[in-house]
């Protein structure tokens, strides 16, 4: 069974609307349509709505993209355990705006690598960038406001 708009509702199925799918994967309605529309999710329309299997759900859930399991050359793209962060890590980290983060890696204050089409930042070089540009700024501020 290749099609995923069905018309034919099998019975003795659990089945949800759109947005409690959209609940249940804490996501938009529209993101859910464009998992059907994509065919990454099979439902099937209710004369009037869409409705889809809790199995079919479940299994779309596991398979869904997580930049947590994304993979380049046979390796995690971001290993934390390694010490590899991606952009939104570190600026959390740092707390600070990504956008800084992104800036820093642009003009060459942060060192960072691409792999695949994602920015990688180690940790080493977040502590280097923290500790010499980071922490500069902070006592450069408190040196001007006293």
């Amino acid at each position: 069974m290749t099609e995923h708009f069905m018309t034919e509702i099998p019975a003795g199925k659990k089945f949800v609307t759109l947005s409690e799918a959209a609940k249940i994967n804490n996501v938009t309605r529209q993101a859910i349509y464009v998992a059907i529309k994509q065919k990454k999710l099979r439902a099937y329309k209710n004369p009037t709505r869409w409705i889809i299997d809790t199995e079919d759900l479940d299994h779309y859930r596991k398979l869904k993209y997580s930049r947590t399991k994304s993979m380049h050359n046979g390796e995690l793209i971001f290993d934390n355990k390694k010490g590899f962060f991606s952009i939104q890590q570190a600026s959390k980290m740092l707390n600070v705006p990504y956008q800084k983060i992104y800036y820093a890696t642009r003009i060459g204050l942060l060192k960072a690598t691409r792999k695949g089409s994602a920015w990688v930042v180690h940790l080493d070089d977040l502590k280097k960038y923290q500790d010499s540009y980071l922490n500069k700024m902070i006592s450069n501020f408190d040196e001007g406001a006293s």
